[in-house]
């Protein structure tokens, strides 16, 4: 699949979307892709555990493109079912701190937050830069 735009790749996080219920609680439920600099696709899905152990879906996706040795992320985007359709999801602070951390060059990272909407990771991280 090649993703070139915003839809394409919400339809990538879509389509490793499938929710799965163990014991009150989903895994699943949030889906994630991302584009590398070298211009590859990952994807990931959420683990959502009793003590605090899962990880988010951007974690997921994140961690099979370190595995394969790649640290800059060009466009991501996580995605949920919502009430009328797959919707665009924004990630949650740690989340936004992670992507920082696996490259300084990612807070120039495209954020997908809907189909005609991105931002660049910068703006939803403001004072990121540390005085050490």
């Amino acid at each position: 699949m090649t993703v070139k735009s915003n839809d394409d790749l919400i339809g990538a996080a879509a389509a490793v979307l499938h929710p799965h219920h163990v014991d009150g609680r989903t895994f699943g439920d949030v889906a994630s892709a991302l584009i590398t600099e070298a211009g590859n696709l990952y994807v990931g899905v959420c683990v959502d555990t009793p003590c605090g152990t899962g990880y988010c879906a951007e974690t997921a996706a994140i961690t099979t493109m370190v595995t394969a040795r790649e640290y800059k992320i060009t466009k991501i985007v996580a995605v949920s079912q919502g009430h009328e359709g797959v919707v665009a999801v924004p990630p949650c602070g740690r989340c936004r701190e992670f992507i920082r951390q696996i490259d300084p060059a990612n807070l120039d990272t495209d954020v997908v937050l809907g189909p005609d909407r991105t931002t660049p990771l910068r703006d939803l991280l403001p004072s990121n830069e540390w005085p050490i």
